[in-house]
This record gives structure tokens, sequence and C-alpha cells, in this order.
């Protein structure tokens, strides 16, 4: 019989520490709503003590989300466990992880302590923990460049004072394969109590090892595996969800495991993380990329229309993906016809925002001869991003001898007008929106690229910016390239306001 993995999903915990993305607490609920779709075992849904705003983001998600359990990061500290504590209370399923260093580098040099003093802060605080929530995970910090017999005495210490869930991190990417698994054997056989306890292992990408390093867990024993959606994290990220479900799943066989994720909403999750964050998916990524399930090859097309599993080890449709290419819809389709293709796609929209839906729809095919599934993911995309901190209205621009832009922008009910001039339209509207806001970041980065099918394609403008040493990634996508780079231009500068409010974050793990 095969074993469970759990699947514990942070994406909006260590993949929200990667550089430019910050969330507003809309968009951390909407995703944390979609990984319960997605039915992930344990949603990681921020650190508490790092903000007020990240805490009660938390507590938004514990009192609203079902299905998963809850969890809240919190340093092996007494004040940011109570904190932690307080924002996941309410969830029917909540736990607070604790962790502390345990490598030689992380005991003595960055926290300044004996290694019998990290040991006795570690079983004060999970005992601590256990005190106010039955489920408590405990991280050893930098597990992998840990000594293997003080990281088997401090696993087994903290077992003992109450931790359900142990995790091993290797939190700067450093170990092999071979490695994870020998660390989590060494466990097994060396944690009297390892039983009473699962084991968890979460990998960073640092060698490109990440998801290699978790598989090699889960084969040595490991029952939870820690991932983000698109591998997104700190430095080079961490392990990917999608790379690790679907691991398991087509390789079940060898694996020997099996998780409770439905795989079919991997491709919708994934576009709503990359919309939100501003990251684009490159197009070679495993499971989600563009190129994931296309063949260019004259031999890989003619042994795909023989039959598909000559190149395909698995079913695009598998991972939410209709597999097919085809042109679905156009300018003279019907409401019930778009909204069935939408609900098919895995979109919910309410009853009363289906004329709204409707006419954007009918916009977007009167631009276009053709409408995609990846158009109507943009579409939709587009339309769960409305509520940003500022929100582009209308846009118009020219390109006569003084190149002009004008933008409408809403924020708070308000309405604001305004117009710039530059070099270029894409400059004319950059000014613009910047006066505007009141906000004139540095443009470190800019590029535009083709992201569907036909001759109108969508075109994805992503921008990179520099404000008072916060760094933020704009991206957004329409027909008008201009239009694009106005867009990701505003969706930068309000991922820098939200950042700017939440101030410096806490990092760990």
């Amino acid at each position: 019989m095969s074993r469970k993995i759990t699947v514990f999903d942070t994406t909006l915990r260590d993949g929200e520490q990667a550089p430019g993305a910050a969330l507003d607490p809309a968009q951390k609920l909407r995703i944390a709503k979609q990984l319960a779709a997605l039915r992930v075992g344990v949603v990681e849904a921020g650190f508490p003590a790092s903000s007020p705003q990240d805490s009660s983001s938390v507590e938004q998600i514990a009192q609203q989300v079902e299905g998963p359990i809850i969890c809240g990061l919190a340093r092996a500290l007494k004040d940011d466990i109570d904190a932690c504590w307080r924002a996941v209370r309410q969830s029917a399923r909540p736990r607070i992880h604790t962790f502390i260093g345990t490598s030689d580098l992380h005991v003595m040099t960055k926290l300044g302590k004996t290694h019998q003093q990290v040991y006795e802060i570690a079983i004060e605080m999970v005992a601590y923990a256990r005190s106010l929530c039955d489920d408590v995970e405990f991280s050893a910090e930098d597990a992998t460049r840990t000594r293997p017999e003080y990281l088997a005495t401090i696993i087994q210490g903290v077992i003992e004072a109450g931790a359900t869930t142990v995790n091993i991190p290797d939190t700067v990417g450093y170990a092999l394969p071979w490695i994870m698994a020998d660390t989590i054997t060494h466990l097994r056989e060396n944690v009297g109590n390892i039983g009473q306890a699962v084991i968890s292992t979460h990998c960073h990408d640092d060698l490109g090892l990440a998801t290699a390093n978790s598989l090699s867990a889960i084969m040595a024993g490991a029952e939870q595996v820690e991932c983000t959606i698109n591998g997104i994290g700190e430095r080079a990220g961490n392990a990917a969800l999608e790379e690790i479900v679907m691991a398991i799943k087509t390789r079940e066989d060898v694996v020997g495991c099996h998780t409770d994720v439905d795989s079919r909403q991997i491709a919708r999750t994934s576009r709503l993380v990359s919309t939100a964050t501003g990251f684009m998916i490159q197009p070679n990524k495993a499971i989600v990329g563009a190129n994931a399930f296309r063949h260019e090859a004259g031999i890989h097309q003619h042994g795909v229309l023989r039959n598909r599993k000559t190149y395909e080890i698995m079913n695009p449709k598998d991972v939410g993906l209709s597999g097919e290419g085809g042109i679905t819809l156009g300018p003279r389709s019907g409401k019930a016809g778009v909204m069935r293709r939408i609900r098919d796609l895995g979109y919910q929209v309410p009853k009363d925002r289906e004329d709204e839906t409707y006419q954007r729809f009918i916009a977007l095919a009167d631009r276009k001869r053709r409408v995609y599934d990846e158009d109507l993911h943009l579409l939709m995309g587009d339309e769960d991003s409305q509520n940003g901190i500022w929100r582009l209205v209308m846009f118009t621009s020219s390109s006569g001898s003084i190149p002009t832009a004008s933008v409408k922008l809403e924020r708070d009910g308000e309405t604001f007008t305004g117009a710039g001039t530059g070099n270029g339209q894409v400059s004319a509207a950059f000014r613009a929106i910047a006066e505007m806001t009141g906000l004139e970041p540095q443009v470190e980065d800019y590029h535009v690229h083709s992201l569907t099918c036909g001759d109108d394609s969508f075109g994805e403008a992503t921008v990179r910016l520099r404000l008072n040493g916060f760094e933020a990634i704009g991206r957004a996508a329409a027909t008008d390239v201009i239009e694009a780079s106005a867009r990701a231009f505003l969706n930068g500068i309000n991922h820098i306001i939200i950042m700017q409010e939440r101030g410096e974050k806490v990092q760990g793990l």
C-alpha cells in the first residue's frame, strides 16, 4: 500500500520572501483559497510576528479557509509563538511552526549561544507552543549543515517536548540527494522516539537540487514535503510543488507514495501565483511552463500525432491544461459558451459578475480574431487582480512629436486623472503614473514578450523597480504592449507600497 505524503505549501510565507514578491491581504487570501482547492495538506499562511499586516492576513486566512491545516511560522521566542497562536487559533486545524538554527555556524555565529543553550531554548519553546496548540512543528534551521549527532539529540528532545512534526530543512540548498537521504535515515535509526512525529523536509534550490533532495528525503522515509508554487522563495527558491506532486504521481511505481493534491488545479494555481507576485514562469519550466507540452521537432510531432505517450510522460489535462491548443471562442461566441469554457478552466464567476466578465471577453475578442485558453487565463487573472492599491481605469497614449500618455487611476473608490510626456510612449506612461502616485522608483529592468498565440496576441511586460531600498517586480499583460507596460509599472508600485507598509520582514528557514 502506498504511503501518503502530506504536501505543506509555504508559498505565502517562504515564497513571499522572494525579493520583489509582495502580496496584499486580498491576494494572500485568494491564493490560500486556491491552495485549499488544490487540496494541499498544510498552508503556511505567513510569519505573524513579522508585521501587524502579516498577522492580520494569517488571521483572515485562518478564519475563512477551510480544509487544510493553517500554519504560522514563529522563531523560538515566546512573543513570536504568542503572535502566531493569536493569528491561527480561529482555524479549525491550527498549527504553530517554530524554528531555531542548529548548525555550528548558526548556533555560534548568528545566535551567539552554546549548543546546550540552543537545545534548552528549543525544548522550552516547543513545550510552550504545545501548551497552546495540539499541532506543533519544529524546524532545525540549517539541518543539513548540522552535526548529525547534535541534530539527532535536538530532534529527540523536541519530540519529547511535544513536537508532532519535525522538519529537516536544507536551508541554503547545500545538500546533495544522497546526503539528504542519509540525513533522514540517520534520524530514523538514531532518534528513539522518531515514530511519534511526522518527519518533514524543506529544500532550497541554490544548486538546482530542491526537488531531487525532497524526493530523496521522501524515499528515505519523510512523510511531509514543504514546497511552493512555481518554486518561488528566498534566493533561488524552494522545491516546486508542481514538480514534486507530478513526480510522485507519474512515478508512483517507483516512489511508492501518493498525495491528496488535485493535480488538475496545478496550472490555475501556478498562473494565479505568477500574476499576483509578478514573477514570470520561464517557458521551459517543468509542468507549468508554456513549452512543457509543446513539440517543435518534426520527429516529436510525428510521434505525438500517432500516440502522445511517445514524447509525453504526463497528460496535460492532469495538470489542468486542455492539451488541445485548439481555437474555441471568437467575437461571435455567446455568453453561455464563454462562461462554460471559463468554468471548465476552473474559474468560478458569480452570477452578478457574468455580464461584466462577458463584456471583458467581447472587448478582447474584438481585438483578437481568435481567443485561446491562454487568453482566457490571462483575462481572468487580470480580473482577479483588479483590487490593487492603485488600479488603472483608463489608459491612452500617442506617439506624436512629443510622446504623451493619459491615465485614470482609482484608489479607495476615488478616481484621479493625469498625463505625462517622455522620450517614448512607455516612458510617458511611467512618468504619468509616478506623478499621480507620488512615487518615482528607478526602473532597473524592463522587457516585453508575447504570451499567447495569434496575430494579435497578448504582450506581457515585466518591470523591476527600486525605491528607498525596496525592490519590486511588476508584471501585466494586454494586447497593447504600451498599456501592458503601464499596468506592469503600476503593479510594481503597488508591490513597493505593500512592502513599505509591512516594513522589514524576519527571514527564516
